[in-house]
Order: structure tokens, then C-alpha cells, then sequence
């Protein structure tokens, strides 16, 4: 084997070993925000929490809204197939292999359902910096090209975490990794996704009586009477916005609870079945299509000042700098969600909880190992034998590198809301710990990727 041989190996996998490292270190900052009492539980989940609810959404509607053209939409349905094909295959496998290996349940979602939003974007920031991508891309591309990619992350996200609710729907909400507060929450969740059908549930289970008798609390309190002392809760708003705005909200959930009743019983329960899909990332995803597909709102929000883009430095830029900080953040929170089931495992004494080893050797095999040793190649045949995939690299190299990955960190969420014992728990939390921290193996499905996507390249320009 020749020195440039070698070199051409090295020098990608030295690259791709950094930029999993730097992943591992950002989780290890989040780690030792937890340990040294800078964040907690709470902290972590309201950290988490506005990251899917509005940074997300933001960065969505930032990258898609500036890549997604009229143009290269068709880049994008190739992602929605191969997103869903190789979920839907993990998911098969994951309950084969419970099944036959006798696994926890916990490791169906484990193999199914990999981190496809957060470390996939990190990743993609550091093989940006150390620039082993670019020899898909000419040098005056390669910014743009990195922007692409992340765009087609981000789609194969929404359709992931998508997939993830049809089949936990029960007991994932939306695109949150973090675990709900109470039951409470969760009714109140379920009230609002349901068009407020449970209201009157929530209401006798809290005795909360605002639409009661034609008068509430806040009717109240404009005819004159005494309000309550202020507190952290209180809202900023002036109260007599703040009460039309709650106002309209319960006519608002009244009207559709009239609406759901209404509805013939398929129809109900198809409203029951596609209310948890609507999540403010999918919104995030929806707005940036709508603005990428139409030209002029493109020109108005991405362009140069002088060019038409009227509302790019005053409104676009701060939705991009918003959108920025999901990447980072939501990484610190998987750290400080490792640290805090950690602290929890070492007082919880005789109920540390065990992972089997078949669990990890199985999840580890195929998530750094089988499912990309089956998509790179694949995906090269694709892009080298058929026009499907197009003429991108970054398109090919992408798809490659989807597939791979540790667990998605619902996996917490999961146990808890399903209530399972505390040993149960543990066990998922030692079991995510070991895998992020065999993070490093993607380094091979990097290089991997990166020699397919530039084989496959050379064979289209032959």
C-alpha cells in the first residue's frame, strides 16, 4: 500500500476521531456542569425543553427556508424514503432481536431510533473545521455545501423523531428528550394536542372551575376584585391582556372540543392518531418548506439587503443565531442527563440495575457497526449506477453517515413515564453512558462514508 494510500486514510480517520472527541467533550462539559451543581434535573429539562419547542424550530426554519429551492426539493425525498426504510428495518430487527436474544424491551427503541438531531449536527460542525469533506466539494462550495448537509440532517430528524412517536406515542411527546414533570402535565399536554377534549377531566381532577357559571378567576379580578401577591409565576403582561389572551385560549379549545365532538368516530380517532405528530418542530420544518419553495419570501429573508432581502439582517439573522444554539445546548443536556442517572445509581444502592451484555454488544454491532456497513454500500450503488441520488456527494456522504450513532437519550423518558422500577432506570442510564462513550467508533463510518461518496464521485465524472 502506498504512502498517499495511507495518508488518504489516515489523515480522514485522525479527523473523524477529533471530531467524535469533540462531541464526547462537549457531553463531558454537561457532565461536569451536573456534577459540580451548576445544573439540575429541572434546570436540564427547561434547558431541553426550549431547545425542541423553539431553537429547534428556528433552526429548521433558518436552514431549510435558505436551502430547500424549487430546484433541489427533489434532493430531499430520497431522505424521506432512505429516513424511513432504515428506521423501519432497525425497528424489525430490534424486536427480532429482543425476541431471539431475550433482551430488555428497552433495547427495541435502543436499536431502532439513534441521535438524529443534536451529535449528527456537532459531528458535522467538527468534520467542518478539520475540512476532511472537502474533497466531495470545489473550495468555493464547501461552505454551502456543509449548510446542505446539515439541511439534510435536519430532514432526516423530523422524519426519525417522527417515526418515534408513531410507535411510542404513548409515552413520547413531541421532539422533548426529557421525561414529564407528573401525570398532571401530561393531561394537560394531552388537552391541548386533543383539540381540549380532556378538559373536563383536567378540571375535576384539579378543581379548576375558569369556565364555570360564565366567570373565572380572571373575570373576576377585572370587576375589581383583590389579586393574589405576585410570585415567579406571575405573568409580566399587563392583566387585562394577559386575561384576553387566556380568554381566547379556553374559546379557542372550546371550539374545538364542539369540533372533535362532532366528528364521526373514524374521524375522531384519526384526530387521535395525527395530534401527536404536531409538534413545534414539525411547524419549524413546515414554515422553512413553505418559505425555501416560494421564491420571493426566499429572496425577502436570505438575500442581500440591496438584493430584496429586506427582513435578512434584522429578522433572519436573530432566527439563525437562536437555531445555533440548539446544537451545543442540546448535547450539554445529554450530559447532564448521563451525570444526574449516575448520581441516582450510585445512591441507589441495591438497585443499581444490570445491562446485559448481549444488549450492548448487540445495540454497539449494529448501530456503529452493521446498519453503516450496509448503507455505505448501498448508498454507493445508488449514487454510482443510478441517477436516483443525483449528482451531490454531499447528498451521498450524508445518507451514509444517517443510519449511525448511539441512542437517542428517549430512551429515559421511556423508562420513566412507563413507570418502570428504578433498577429498570439504571440500567438504561448505564447502558447510554457506555454507548455515547463508544461514540469514537463513527469514526470508521466517516471514513467509510467519505470513500464511497468520493469513489462514487470519480465514477460519475469518468
Amino acid at each position: 500500500m502506498s504512502g498517499n494510500t495511507v495518508s488518504s486514510i489516515v489523515v480522514p480517520f485522525l479527523g473523524a476521531i477529533q471530531a467524535s472527541i469533540s462531541a464526547l467533550l462537549t457531553i463531558g462539559v454537561g457532565v461536569a456542569a451536573a456534577q459540580w451543581g451548576l445544573l439540575n434535573n429541572e434546570s436540564s429539562k427547561h434547558i431541553s425543553r426550549v431547545c425542541v419547542k423553539v431553537f429547534l424550530p428556528f433552526l429548521l426554519i433558518a436552514n431549510l427556508g435558505e436551502q430547500l429551492e424549487l430546484d433541489t426539493v427533489q434532493l430531499y425525498v430520497p431522505i424521506l424514503i432512505w429516513a424511513l426504510s432504515y428506521t423501519l428495518l432497525s425497528l424489525l430487527v430490534g424486536k427480532a432481536a429482543s425476541y431471539i436474544f431475550k433482551l430488555p424491551p428497552w433495547t427495541i427503541p435502543a436499536v431502532a431510533f439513534n441521535n438524529s438531531t443534536s451529535l449528527p449536527l456537532l459531528l458535522l460542525q467538527s468534520l467542518k473545521t478539520s475540512g476532511i469533506l472537502s474533497s466531495l466539494v470545489g473550495e468555493n462550495e464547501y461552505e454551502s455545501a456543509i449548510e446542505r448537509a446539515k439541511s439534510f440532517f435536519l430532514m432526516c430528524a423530523v422524519v426519525s423523531n417522527t417515526l418515534s412517536l408513531g410507535q411510542g406515542g404513548k409515552h413520547l411527546k413531541g421532539f422533548e428528550e426529557d421525561v414529564p414533570d407528573d401525570v398532571i402535565e401530561r393531561m394537560k399536554q394531552l388537552a391541548n394536542d386533543a383539540g381540549d377534549r380532556a378538559g373536563d377531566v383536567w378540571e375535576a381532577a384539579t378543581g379548576d372551575e375558569e369556565n364555570g357559571n360564565g366567570r373565572n378567576s380572571d373575570a373576576e379580578s377585572d370587576d375589581g376584585e383583590q389579586e393574589e401577591d405576585p410570585s415567579e409565576q406571575t405573568s409580566l403582561l399587563p392583566h387585562r391582556v394577559f386575561s384576553f389572551a387566556k380568554r381566547t385560549n379556553r374559546r379557542i379549545n372550546g371550539f374545538g372540543n364542539r369540533m372533535y365532538n362532532s366528528l364521526p368516530k373514524p374521524l375522531q380517532s384519526f384526530v387521535d392518531w395525527i395530534s401527536p405528530f404536531l409538534n413545534p418542530a414539525l411547524l419549524g420544518a413546515v414554515i422553512g418548506a413553505i418559505i425555501g419553495l416560494t421564491p420571493p419570501l426566499q429572496r425577502l429573508f436570505f438575500n442581500q439587503t440591496d438584493e430584496g432581502g429586506y427582513l435578512n439582517a434584522w429578522l433572519t439573522t436573530p432566527i439563525k443565531n437562536v437555531g445555533e444554539l440548539f446544537v451545543t445546548l442540546q448535547v450539554l443536556v445529554v450530559g447532564v442527563k448521563l451525570s444526574l442517572s449516575l448520581r441516582k445509581l450510585k445512591e441507589g444502592h441495591e438497585e443499581a440495575g444490570d445491562v446485559p451484555w448481549r444488549a450492548i454488544v448487540f445495540v454497539t454491532m449494529w448501530r456503529f457497526i452493521i446498519l453503516p456497513a450496509l448503507a455505505v454500500p448501498f448508498i454507493w450503488a445508488l449514487a454510482s449506477y443510478s441517477p436516483v441520488l443525483f449528482n451531490d456527494p454531499i447528498l451521498w456522504f450524508a445518507m451514509m453517515m444517517m443510519p449511525a450513532g448511539p441512542p437517542a437519550m428517549r430512551l429515559l423518558a421511556l423508562a420513566d413515564v412507563n413507570n418502570a422500577g428504578e433498577a429498570v432506570k439504571m440500567s438504561v442510564a448505564r447502558f447510554l453512558t457506555i454507548l455515547y462513550g463508544l461514540t469514537p467508533l463513527i469514526a470508521f463510518t466517516v471514513v467509510g462514508a467519505l470513500k464511497a461518496a468520493e469513489s462514487a464521485k470519480n465514477m460519475k465524472n469518468a
